[in-house]
């Protein structure tokens, strides 16, 4: 019940800002397409790094996750719901020390939300079928879309 009042704040407030720190549209989806889980059902499928990043909005150690320097062809999914949200073909290395994306798979599979906590304004962005939080994007990106998806590792899947 906490949580689905919470994603129901962030899709309220991600409807009625205009404007997102990069300029992307907020994605509009509907709720028959959410995924609504119990903070309890949520730990019983997901790892304890996963539920720490995706639910609890965790961040993983920099250089620690299993994707940073992967380069397999194929597509990235939520590690949640399996949603698809990042193809190889986007990821690049940032050097930031997380997985890097220059753009998504698709707009609507993400959620754009302002983030100003630990005193930075970012811009979070979460899985729109089950709100877990992905990583954060930012306008310091290569050509052509000048934006860097930086993820945590645990927040995806690999699907070749």
């Amino acid at each position: 019940m906490k949580n689905s009042f919470y994603l129901l704040i962030i899709v309220l407030l991600s409807a009625c800002d205009g404007n997102s720190q990069n300029n992307q549209t907020k994605s509009k989806t509907t709720m028959d397409t959410k995924i609504e889980k119990t903070e309890e059902e949520w730990k019983k499928v997901l790892s304890p790094e996963q539920y720490d990043v995706l639910r609890e909005k965790g961040t993983e150690a920099p250089f620690s996750g299993k994707y940073y320097l992967h380069t397999e062809k194929g597509i990235y999914v939520c590690a949640a719901c399996g949603t698809e949200l990042f193809k190889s073909d986007a990821k690049f290395d940032a050097g930031c020390g997380w997985p890097s994306f220059s753009d998504v798979l698709d707009s609507s599979k993400v959620v754009y939300t302002k983030d100003n906590s630990l005193g930075m304004m970012r811009t979070e962005i979460t899985c729109a079928k089950c709100g877990g939080h992905l990583g954060h994007v930012f306008d310091d990106g290569p050509a052509p879309t000048g934006l860097r998806y930086c993820i945590n590792s645990v927040s995806i899947e690999f699907k070749k």
